[in-house]
């Protein structure tokens, strides 16, 4: 097999071995190199390899069981999909992502990475990968003459083990103090932990990941960056995946653990991942630019459509457990498919901003769910809302929370997500009815292994009270 001389997605853009060459050639210190793909979960996951093993790679791809593409969050095989034993555990073949190949500072001097997708031994993209899922969503649009541009916006906490063991807040770099407020916008957060700042911005400017502005957000130890807008939403959501890695690896270098978890205290925000869109025309103007606050004609389609898609999408936005802890009321986070403009109480949120910015901030998704697939279910929404002309109704003016729809809410349980999802003939048009298929069947066994764990706060309600 070689590599697919005419590809029929986006997302099948596969590098040249001359790529690898000239950065090992730049590189020569380079011989301990991950390679990196993401699975329906959202975890980066691969194989570390020497410089004569990814130069391969390149030349002829790299066979990784497909198994590895419906292995739950925790890594273990989901059986009921159909693709363990059944399918013989079966290889398919990896192919390089062009442009990833980048040094990983984090790892030390002689290391780096590159992504992948999945291919089929034929060289058809391997529909349950969720590069090639968000492919075909963007070609879906480029038919139309539309080139969505992405920027990724996400929150996450930086924690350290207290001596139980369990999550605390970490301890400034500097300080040695632990946050104890709110604190949102605190410059002098920013400052208490300026070491894992400037390792961070630097590994980003390494990895030539484009990340700007970054706050304290709304919890003690919970920060916010920015990354930029990009007029190609593959190449902006790697970013975004590789960027999750790098803040998890940066903060280990300084005793830290950077957590994306939606929830991870009950007092405390939640961590979002917002996502901000707008759409290029055939010359590369912004579709939804206009005069009129709440944007163009086609803007409002598209929030329609995200709209009217919200709660069958909510296993992508909300793919856990922990999840749905997030959705509380006057907590920042939406509870229902509201849209407004500058107006932070709703779901779908036109920004304030000049009339060539107009675009829509998508503020459902938790930090934890899968950046490839929350981009593509959204570009979904607006592709089905611009195209059926979908009205999104008049723009929430004020408490987005009072005024939320008492006959229509979001999904508020993983059980109900997942259920309205894998019966979606919305779902399967967009993302492929065998992915829906697959990733229902995958979340359906990880919610059954988790309701099946025994935790301490069963024992804590019932071992003497039941």
């Amino acid at each position: 097999m070689t590599k697919n001389s005419n590809p029929p997605h986006s997302s099948n853009r596969i590098a040249d071995a001359a790529e690898a060459k000239a950065f090992f050639e730049a590189n020569p210190d380079i011989d301990a190199i991950d390679i990196m793909f993401t699975n329906m979960s959202g975890v980066p996951r691969g194989k570390r390899l020497r410089q004569h093993e990814a130069l391969a790679v390149y030349e002829d791809g790299r066979f990784l069981p497909g198994s590895v593409l419906v292995i739950d969050i925790t890594g273990k095989d989901c059986e009921e999909t159909g693709l363990v034993w059944e399918d013989g555990d079966a290889d398919r073949r990896c192919w390089p992502v062009p442009g990833t190949l980048v040094r990983a500072p984090w790892l030390g001097e002689g290391a780096a990475q590159f992504t992948t997708s999945f291919y089929e031994l034929d060289g058809t993209p391997n529909d349950l990968d969720p590069r090639h899922v968000l492919g075909s969503v963007i070609d879906r649009l480029a038919a139309d003459g539309l080139t969505p541009v992405v920027a990724v916006e996400l929150e996450f906490f930086l924690l350290e083990q207290d001596g139980s063991g369990r999550p605390a807040i970490a301890r400034g770099l500097i300080s040695g103090d632990q946050p104890q407020f709110n604190e949102v916008y605190s410059l002098r957060e920013m400052e208490d932990f300026k070491p894992f700042f400037d390792d961070l911005y630097a590994a980003c400017d390494v990895q030539g990941i484009p990340l700007e502005s970054g706050i304290s957000e709304y919890a003690p130890g919970q920060f916010e960056l920015t990354l930029r807008h990009k007029p190609d939403a593959l190449r902006a959501t790697d970013d975004a995946v590789m960027y999750k890695r790098l803040v998890k690896g940066v903060a280990a270098q300084h005793g830290m653990i950077a957590s994306f978890m939606a929830k991870p205290f009950v007092e405390q925000a939640g961590s979002g991942m917002h996502l901000h869109v707008s759409m290029n025309d055939k010359d590369g103007n912004n579709a939804f630019a206009s005069e009129d606050p709440e944007g163009s004609p086609l803007l409002r389609h598209a929030i329609g459509g995200m709209k009217d898609f919200l709660g069958e999408s909510m296993a992508i936005f909300a793919p856990n457990a922990n999840s749905f802890r997030r959705f509380k009321a006057n907590s920042y986070a939406p509870v229902a498919p509201t849209w407004g403009v500058n107006n932070r109480t709703v779901s779908l949120r036109v920004p304030a901003g000049s009339p060539a910015s107009r675009h829509v901030e998508h503020r459902i998704c938790g930090a934890d769910a899968n950046p490839y697939l929350a981009v593509a279910a959204v570009l979904a929404g607006m592709h089905y809302g611009m195209t059926n002309q979908v009205d999104p109704g008049p723009a929430i003016v004020g408490n987005g929370y009072e005024q939320a729809p008492e006959d229509y809410r979001l999904p508020n349980h993983w059980a109900t997500a997942i259920e309205a999802f894998k019966t979606s003939p919305r779902m399967r048009d967009y993302l492929g009815d065998r992915f829906v298929t697959h990733y229902s069947t995958v979340k359906e066994v990880e919610m059954t292994r988790f309701f099946g764990e025994v935790t301490e706060l069963d024992y804590s309600w019932y071992m003497h009270n039941a």
